[in-house]
């Protein structure tokens, strides 16, 4: 039979975060491996499904979807978990979040990876853009280190939600690929609340799920490696 879900994936990129939510909710699943280094996301098939050229998409009964957080948030409410109802008055802090996550905290890192994208080829102009990154980037770890100990609920709690899944590997991605050759700046020991959601994160078995797939190492949010996959690149 043949699953209803199919990910679009590349090893070690945001659809991991996809991936760890359809492991803890426990759904059928297939992956289509998109190869970056053939030009996977360029071609006309992909294109259909996600016009952004971006990994992740999600082929679903209601048709192909793209964004990260917007696929979260459809498997969360689809199958009535991982975040708070819209009943619950923790659904507003958690939506603040969970988009403040999306649209900030992984902008900023997407920025810092791709800065040819945001601000052209010149390397003295990308090396500015990832000076200030660096400042933005410690600014959004203390920014969610508070806003988790204001509202311990939102992440770290008996049941996960999208956020415990969300940002472990955002944080993985800070660590790996964010770290400036002249200034190793990045230490999650710093950050507890941080620290200790990702200690957590790997003692799931959506984790372990991952780790066989995407080649994570043992350690993939507490101490990451770079990624060897069993396919693709993690590039």
């Amino acid at each position: 039979m043949t699953a209803l879900l199919r990910l679009h994936y590349a090893p070690d990129n945001a659809s991991l975060i996809v991936r760890l939510a359809l492991e803890e909710l426990g759904l059928a699943y297939e992956t289509v491996l998109v190869d970056r280094r053939k030009g996977g996301l360029r071609t006309p098939e992909y294109l259909l499904r996600n016009p952004n050229g971006t990994i992740p998409v999600l082929d679903t009964p209601d048709g192909a979807m793209f964004e990260t957080a917007a696929i979260l948030l459809w498997l969360a409410d689809r199958h009535g978990a991982l975040a708070p109802s819209p009943a619950e008055p923790l659904r507003a802090p958690f939506l603040k979040w969970l988009f403040w996550t999306s649209n900030t905290f992984h902008i900023d890192l997407r920025q810092t990876f791709y800065p040819e994208k945001f601000i052209g080829p010149d390397p003295a102009h990308q090396e500015q853009l990832r000076a200030t990154l660096r400042q933005r980037l410690q600014s959004d770890l203390a920014m969610i280190e508070a806003g988790l100990a204001e509202t311990p609920a939102l992440a770290g709690g008996d049941q996960p939600t999208l956020l415990d899944l969300y940002l472990p590997c955002l944080l993985r991605w800070t660590c790996l690929y964010a770290q400036f050759p002249e200034a190793r700046w990045f230490d999650l020991t710093t950050y507890p609340r941080l620290h200790a959601l990702c200690a957590r994160a790997e003692t799931r078995a959506s984790t372990c799920a991952a780790q066989a797939a995407e080649g994570l190492g043992p350690t993939p949010f507490t101490k990451p490696t770079f990624a060897t996959p069993p396919e693709g690149s993690a590039t």
